[in-house]
C-alpha cells in the first residue's frame, strides 16, 4: 500500500503485518535448515525455556491457536523431538517435554535466532531496542486489560 488509507494507519494492522514479515523470514530458514514450521519452533522454544508444559500451557505461552499447537505437538512427537508423559498433577492432561534429540536441535538453533535477531536490529540503537522491547510489552498488557464488552456497550473508555 504506498497511499495512505485508514487500514495502513492502523497499529494493530502494522503490527500484524510487521510480525508476519518478520516470522515469515524467520521461518524460512527454520524450514530450509531443520524442517520445522514457525508454531514447532515456538513450542521447542518455549519447553525450552519452560520444561515440561501441557498443550493448554503451550497455547497460553505461546499466544497460539490450540489446533496450532496440538499440529506442532503431533510433529515434534513423531519426529522425537518432544514426548508425552503422564502429569502427575492432573491426570486427565499429559506433559510434553524435549527429547535430548529435541534439546540439541534447539540449542543448535537458538545461536541462529539470535543472530537473525542481532542482524534484524542492526540499524537500530540499543536504547531503541530497548524502548520497543518495552513498548511491546505494554501492549501485550493493554491487551490483556481490554474489555470487549465495554466497547460493545458503548462504555470503551469509561472508568
Amino acid at each position: 500500500m504506498n497511499q495512505k488509507t485508514p487500514l495502513s494507519e492502523f497499529l494493530p494492522y502494522q503490527l500484524s503485518i510487521t510480525s508476519n514479515a518478520v516470522s515469515g523470514r524467520i521461518a524460512l530458514e527454520y524450514r530450509q535448515r531443520f524442517g520445522l514450521s514457525v508454531p514447532e519452533w515456538r513450542v521447542m522454544a518455549v519447553l525450552g525455556d519452560s520444561g515440561p508444559l501441557t498443550q493448554r500451557e503451550l497455547t497460553s505461552l505461546t499466544v497460539m491457536d490450540k489446533v496450532a499447537v496440538n499440529r506442532a505437538c503431533k510433529v515434534l512427537e513423531e519426529r522425537e523431538l518432544a514426548e508425552r508423559r503422564p502429569n502427575a498433577q492432573d491426570g486427565r492432561s499429559h506433559l510434553l517435554e524435549l527429547t535430548a534429540t529435541g534439546v540439541r536441535m534447539r540449542d543448535e538453533i537458538m545461536p541462529l535466532a539470535l543472530e537473525m535477531e542481532r542482524r534484524l536490529f542492526a540499524n537500530f540503537a540499543a536504547e531503541e531496542v530497548d524502548q520497543f522491547r518495552s513498548l511491546l510489552e505494554r501492549v501485550r498488557g493493554e491487551v490483556v486489560d481490554l474489555d470487549a464488552d465495554d466497547i460493545d456497550n458503548g462504555n470503551f473508555g469509561v472508568q
